[in-house]
C-alpha cells in the first residue's frame, strides 16, 4: 500500500512542477440557450498569428476541455457540435506560468440544421463488439422488479435452471464483474442481489483480453448500472407486488412477493454520485418427486420420497458511488455495496423405506417416515473500492485501483425424522450449522499509452483471498434432548489464496484489421488446511495469451474471432474431505488434492447488420483440463455420498447465433439459441469408474415485443433448456414461458408492467425439471416441480430518466486527434 500512496505523491508533485512551467487553457462547452454542458464536443485550439492548428480534443463527460503544457502566444479556440453553429473564441496574450480563467463557450442551436435532422428508430436489443454482446436490459420487460437473474437469463450464452443454476455457454464458472470491479463470491449470491431495475446492460464476454482477471472457465459476465445525463439529477423508483398464487402445493406458508428500489444520480461537472437501495422478498411454492435405490451384496433398497419443496427468499442492497474529477488530469473515486440474501428451503418429504433380499425376494424391513429438511442460508456482502486516474500531457494514463470485498456466508441446517401417521414421535433430529466468511482484497497499478497507431497496457496485480469454515454436525440424543457434536461429519477448514499478475497487451488497427492481442503471467499459491490434517499448499505459475481479432468484410458484414486461456479456482466446499450432511439421504465432501481446472476458449463469428436489424452467429470450442464434476457413491443403504472430484479432460463444440429483427415500426423480435456437443472422458475413484460420455444440449432464449401504442406494449418470452448429459447422469429439459404488458403515463415518467411469469395452464410442464444419475450399485431421480403461472404488478417512477443515456455524434477530428 506505501509503494501506492508514494506513486500516488510523485505523480501530484509532477504535475505540480509541470503547471508552473506551461500555460494552461481550460473551460466548459455549453448550450447558450438552457447552459446545460455539452459532452463530447471537438474543441481546436490554434495559434491567431498564422491560424495555424496547435491541438485539438473532445470535452468530457462534464462538457469540460483543457490544454496543458502550451508556450507563450496569443491563441483562439474554435469549437463546432452537431446541430449547433460553430464558434470563435479569441484568447490574450499569455506568458508561462499565467493562465486565463476558465473559458465557457455557449454554442447557439442553429434551427436550420435541427430541422433537418429527424432520427427515429429502435434501439437494438444487442451490440456486438469485438469481444463481447453488449444487451440491454430495459428491453426485457418480464425482467423488470426482479434481479440480475432475470435479466441475464434473456441472452443466448447464459441459461439458469430450476434449481438456480447459471451457466455460461454451458460452464457454471465464470467471473462477475459490477461496472468492471471483480467480485470473488459465488457469482449467484451478487446476481440474485443486485435489482434489475438498476441495471444499464449486461455485457457477456466470451473473449476476455489480458488485462481481465482469468478467472472463471465460461468467460465474463460485466453488469453496468445506470448513472444520470451530464449536468442533470435522476431519480427512479419502482414497487413490485405479486398477486395471491393460482397453486399452493399443499405447502406450509403460501408465497409471499414484494419488493421495492430506487436510485438518485447527480452529474455535474466535477462530480458524479449515485445511491441506490432495494428491498426484494420473492417466495416461491413447489413440490418434489424422487426415487432411490442402493444395492449393497444382495440387499436391495428402495426409498421413493414426495412432498414440499418449496422456498423462502428475500435481500436488500444498498450501493452509493462518487467520482470527483477537478481537472482533466486527475479523476478520484470510490465506491460502497453491501447486501444481504436470506433463503430458506423447505423440503417436507414422505420416504417408503423397503429393503429387499435379491437372492430369496423376501422383504427384509419396511418403514415409513416423514422427514423435515429445512436448509436456511444467508450472505452479507461487503465491497469497497477506491480509484485514482492519473491523465498525462501526451494522453497516457496510470490507474491505481484498491478493492476490498467481505463475505459472511452462514446456513443451518435441521432435519427430523417423524414416525407416521401422527408425526409426533421423533425418530432423529440433527442440526447442521455453519459458517464460512470470506475476506479479500486487491490492489492494481495499470499504465496505458498510445504506442504507433495502437494502445499498449500494461500493468500488475496482487490479490489475497482467505475464506475460513466451521461446519459442525449436531445430532441429538432423543432420552436427554442434548445435542452433541459428532466428529465424523464436523470439521473446520482454511483456504489462503494469493496471486500476482503481470499482463502486457496491445490493441490497434492494420489497415481494415481491428486487434487485441496480449499476455497476462500469475503466480498463484494456495494453502488449504482441513481440521487437524496437515496444511497442502500448491504453487502454480502460468501464461494466459489471449487474442481477438475483427474485420469488416463489408459495410455490413463483420468477421471475428478470439482465444483466451482461463482457470477456474476451487472452492472451500469442492477441497473439504470431510462429509457435510446436505438433508436425510445425502452426505457430500471435496477432495482437499483437487486441481484447479484449465480450460482453452476459442471462437470465430459473423456480425450482419442489415435495414431491418442485425444478426450474429458464432463457432466456439472450450477444452477444460482437469474438469471438477460433483459425482455420487454409496455411504450406506440410504444415503449417498457427492464428492467434488477431478473427472478429466471435458470438451465442447458449440454455436451461438442471435438475431433482432424489426419486422414493422411496431413490431420487434429478438432471438438466440445456443447448441453444443459437450463431452467428458476420465475416471472416477481411482480409475474403479471410467467416464466417456456426450450428449447434444442447446438452449433457446428469445422475445417479441409488440408496441401497440406509443406508449403501450406487450412482450412473449421463452427461455427452454434442452436436456444434458453428467458425468454419472442426466439433467432434463427445462422450459420458462412468459409474458408482459407495460405502459406508460405522465409522458413516460410513470410506467406500469404487468407480468405472467412461469406461463403453463397445466399444459407445458413448465419451471419443473429432473435430475436423475446412476451407477453399479445406485439410482437416483428426483423431479423438482416449482410454481408456474405467478402474476406481478411493477411500478416505476422517472425524473430524469436515467435509463436513457445521451447518444451523442462521434467526432472524426477528435478521434484523429487521439
Amino acid at each position: 500500500m506505501k509503494f501506492f500512496v508514494t506513486l500516488l505523491a510523485v505523480f501530484l508533485a509532477v504535475d505540480a512542477v509541470r503547471a508552473q512551467n506551461g500555460i494552461t487553457i481550460s473551460g466548459t462547452v455549453v448550450d447558450q440557450a438552457t447552459h446545460r454542458p455539452l459532452p463530447f464536443c471537438p474543441v481546436a485550439l490554434y495559434k491567431s498569428q498564422d491560424s495555424t492548428l496547435v491541438t485539438g480534443t473532445l470535452t468530457n463527460d462534464a462538457g469540460n476541455y483543457q490544454f496543458d503544457n502550451l508556450a507563450s502566444a496569443s491563441y483562439y479556440l474554435e469549437a463546432q457540435y452537431i446541430g449547433y453553429r460553430k464558434k470563435r473564441f479569441s484568447l490574450p496574450a499569455l506568458n508561462p506560468g499565467q493562465s486565463p480563467a476558465l473559458q465557457t463557450i455557449a454554442l447557439l442551436a442553429d434551427p436550420q440544421t435541427l430541422q433537418q435532422v429527424n432520427v427515429q428508430g429502435e434501439r437494438q436489443t444487442v451490440d456486438n463488439k469485438i469481444d463481447r454482446q453488449v444487451y440491454r436490459a430495459d428491453k426485457f420487460i418480464g425482467s423488470q422488479g426482479g434481479t440480475a437473474i432475470d435479466v441475464l437469463k434473456n441472452t443466448p450464452s447464459v441459461t439458469v435452471d430450476g434449481e438456480g443454476g447459471i451457466t455460461l455457454r454451458g460452464s457454471s464458472g465464470f467471473l462477475v464483474l459490477v461496472n468492471g470491479k471483480p467480485v470473488q463470491t459465488d457469482p449467484a449470491l451478487v446476481l440474485n442481489q443486485l435489482p434489475a431495475n438498476s441495471i444499464e446492460n449486461v455485457e457477456v464476454i466470451t473473449s476476455p483480453s489480458a488485462r481481465y482477471d482469468p478467472d472463471g472457465k465460461g468467460g465474463i459476465i460485466n453488469i453496468t448500472t445506470k448513472t444520470a445525463q451530464a449536468g442533470q439529477r435522476a431519480f427512479s423508483t419502482n414497487i413490485q407486488g405479486g398477486l395471491p398464487s393460482l397453486y399452493t402445493y399443499d405447502n406450509l406458508h403460501k408465497p409471499v412477493r414484494f419488493g421495492a428500489d430506487a436510485t438518485f444520480s447527480a452529474k455535474s461537472a466535477k462530480w458524479d454520485v449515485t445511491v441506490s437501495a432495494n428491498y426484494f422478498r420473492n417466495d416461491i411454492a413447489g413440490r418434489r418427486e424422487g426415487d432411490v435405490n442402493t444395492t449393497i451384496m444382495n440387499r436391495y433398497t428402495a426409498f421413493p420420497s414426495v412432498g414440499e419443496r418449496s422456498f423462502i427468499r428475500y435481500n436488500y442492497t444498498g450501493r452509493a458511488s462518487v467520482t470527483y474529477t477537478p481537472n482533466a488530469t486527475h479523476s478520484f473515486s470510490a465506491g460502497f455495496y453491501s447486501g444481504f440474501r436470506s433463503q430458506s428451503r423447505r423440503a417436507d418429504l414422505i420416504y417408503n423405506n423397503t429393503k429387499t433380499d435379491l437372492v430369496t425376494g423376501d422383504v427384509m424391513g419396511q418403514i415409513t417416515y416423514f422427514n423435515s429438511n429445512i436448509a436456511r442460508k444467508s450472505s452479507t456482502i461487503t465491497l469497497g473500492n477506491l480509484d485514482y486516474i492519473h491523465t498525462f500531457t501526451n494522453k497516457s494514463a496510470l490507474t491505481l485501483s484498491g478493492l476490498f470485498e467481505k463475505a459472511d456466508l452462514d446456513g443451518l441446517t435441521t432435519n427430523q425424522n417423524l414416525r407416521l401417521p401422527d408425526r409426533q414421535t421423533v425418530l432423529q433430529n440433527t442440526r447442521n450449522p455453519s459458517k464460512n466468511p470470506l475476506n479479500a482484497y486487491r490492489l492494481k497499478a495499470d499504465y496505458a499509452v498510445t504506442v504507433g497507431k495502437g494502445k499498449l497496457e500494461t500493468g500488475y496485480q496482487y490479490r489475497r483471498q482467505v475464506q475460513k469454515g466451521n461446519f459442525q454436525y449436531l445430532d441429538q440424543n432423543l432420552e436427554s434432548g442434548l445435542f452433541g457434536l459428532v466428529p465424523q461429519f464436523s470439521s473446520t477448514t482454511y483456504v489462503r489464496n494469493e496471486i500476482h499478475s503481470l499482463y502486457g497487451q496491445y490493441s490497434a488497427r492494420a489497415g481494415k484489421l481491428e486487434y487485441i492481442g496480449g499476455l497476462r503471467y500469475e503466480y498463484a499459491t494456495r494453502a488449504f488446511t482441513a481440521g487437524s490434517q496437515a496444511t497442502r499448499n500448491l504453487n502454480l505459475s502460468n501464461l494466459f495469451p489471449t487474442l481477438n481479432l475483427q474485420y469488416p468484410v463489408s459495410k455490413t458484414l463483420r468477421a471475428k474471432a478470439g482465444y483466451s486461456k482461463r482457470v477456474q479456482r476451487s472452492t472451500n466446499n469442492e477441497l473439504n474431505p470431510f462429509p457435510e450432511r446436505e438433508h436425510s439421504e445425502t452426505l457430500e465432501s471435496g477432495d482437499p488434492n483437487i486441481l484447479p481446472e484449465f480450460i482453452d476458449l476459442s471462437e470465430i463469428g459473423l456480425i450482419k447488420d442489415f435495414e431491418k436489424g442485425n444478426a450474429f452467429v458464432t463457432v466456439y470450442n472450450q477444452r477444460i483440463k482437469n474438469v471438477v464434476n460433483r459425482v455420487n457413491s454409496v455411504y450406506n443403504d440410504t444415503i449417498l455420498n457427492r464428492i467434488y472430484t477431478n473427472a478429466g479432460l471435458a470438451t465442447s463444440w458449440g454455436l451461438e447465433a442471435g438475431t433482432t429483427l424489426n419486422l414493422t415500426k411496431a413490431w420487434q423480435v429478438y432471438a438466440g439459441g445456443n447448441v453444443y456437443r459437450y463431452q467428458i472422458k476420465g475416471a472416477l475413484f481411482n480409475n474403479a469408474v471410467l467416464v466417456n460420455t456426450s450428449r447434444v444440449v442447446y438452449s433457446i432464449n428469445a422475445n417479441t415485443t409488440v408496441r401497440l401504442s406509443p406508449g403501450f406494449q406487450i412482450q412473449g418470452t421463452l427461455n427452454y433448456l434442452s436436456k444434458r448429459v453428467t458425468a454419472q447422469g442426466e439433467d432434463s429439459r427445462f422450459i420458462v414461458p412468459g409474458a408482459s404488458a407495460k405502459k406508460t403515463f405522465l409522458n413516460g415518467k410513470l410506467t406500469a408492467t404487468v407480468q405472467w411469469q412461469n406461463v403453463d395452464l397445466g399444459l407445458l410442464g413448465s419451471n419443473r425439471q429432473r435430475i436423475t444419475t446412476f451407477g453399479r450399485d445406485f439410482y437416483t431421480t428426483t423431479n423438482y416441480i416449482q410454481e408456474t403461472d405467478i402474476f406481478l404488478l411493477n411500478l416505476s417512477y422517472n425524473f430524469n430518466q436515467t435509463s436513457k443515456k445521451a447518444r451523442l455524434p462521434a467526432s472524426e477530428f477528435g478521434e484523429k486527434e487521439f
